[in-house]
């Protein structure tokens, strides 16, 4: 039967059921596709307003079978209620690696939880507990709790094949549809520059589109650089593409003026912004990313703005997932105006 749906990347799959469940807005009775790395869950109505993640598409859905699992919790038995209600809501899958945040009080049931993951999702090698981001060249802190091998894999999005050691470079599987944005928002014949760049996922599909005349991506992480250098081999773009292994603020001291720039250092960015600004010809814009208590957004793009110096003028802000129960990450595009 052809039906509504909505298409979610299975990591935070069950967060969203349970917001359609409640909204009794799920179809009864009929089988979830999986596609790649997306859960499609069949719709009786479309909902309105729209969940904080996914889109709407069309499919043909068969009926549902008998003991089909809809979330990873449905392997966990003999757990109270009101442990059950403490189980992770949300999950992260890179490549065949799945990565999930453990509350303190679960962490005896750390295998159990990662034992019913790498069951529940397609594909998976190896279950990680996320212990969180570290240092200047931001590492992630990763502990196995299920499945075998290290943390190297290839991740799959927006077309791409992306090289990636989750414990030795920065790369964040939730920003997919920021990297397609922000490589589709670049004009033919300009200048980018990826400040913080990680493994350069926005480098790589804005270099795969072709319109940039040159990119510049810099990172002070060894790793990340050269995991970059080794996609960017498998990619072979004609735009030309430069990896500068550099401090953020060391290479903010030299005189390049861009077209464009990205900014995704969400904990701590903003101390870059007021030399950014001056590397940014008048016309072009920065596409800035920060974590932001919800208490504070109001008035948010306008500082950025005024942080970058005088002449810029923020535009487009959207939230592009929660953080924490109080902060969520935002997406902000700020613009020079001309002379």
């Amino acid at each position: 039967m052809k039906l509504p749906g909505w298409a979610v990347p299975v990591g935070q799959a069950e967060q969203v059921r349970q917001e359609l469940r409640a909204r009794d807005l799920l179809a009864p009775g009929v089988r979830w596709l999986h596609e790649g790395g997306e859960v499609v869950m069949p719709l009786r109505l479309v909902p309105t307003p729209s969940p904080w993640v996914g889109r709407l598409v069309e499919r043909e859905f068969g009926p549902a079978e008998r003991g089909n699992p809809r979330s990873y919790t449905e392997f966990m038995t003999g757990l109270s209620p009101e442990i059950r209600e403490q189980l992770p809501r949300a999950f992260d899958v890179v490549g065949d690696i799945v990565l999930v945040r453990i509350p303190r009080e679960l962490e005896a049931l750390s295998e159990p939880i990662g034992q019913a993951l790498l069951r529940f999702v397609p594909g998976a090698r190896v279950v990680a507990a996320d212990l969180g981001v570290h240092g200047p060249e931001r590492r992630r802190s990763l502990r196995r709790v299920a499945g075998d091998g290290g943390f190297s894999t290839v991740h799959r999005e927006n077309g791409l094949a992306i090289e990636v050691d989750l414990e030795a470079a920065y790369f964040s599987p939730r920003l997919s549809r920021e990297h397609a944005r922000v490589a589709g928002a670049v004009r033919a014949g300009e200048r980018l520059l990826d400040l913080c760049c990680g493994v350069g996922p926005f480098t790589l599909l804005a270099a795969r589109q072709g319109r940039a005349h040159a990119i510049v991506a810099v990172d002070g992480n060894p790793a990340a650089i050269a995991l970059l250098r080794r996609n960017l081999e498998r990619l072979r773009s004609t735009v030309a593409v430069e990896p500068i292994l550099a401090e953020a603020s060391e290479f903010l001291l030299e005189p390049r003026v861009f077209d464009r720039a990205i900014l995704n250092l969400p904990m701590d960015g903003a101390r870059f912004l007021p030399a950014l600004g001056s590397h940014v010809r008048p016309g072009g814009a920065v596409h800035y990313f920060e974590v932001v208590e919800r208490a504070d957004r109001p008035g948010f793009g306008e500082r950025v703005a005024a942080a970058l110096g005088e002449g810029w003028r923020a535009g487009e802000e959207r939230t592009v997932h929660a953080y924490s129960p109080r902060s969520d990450l935002v997406g902000l595009t700020i613009s020079r105006t001309a002379d």
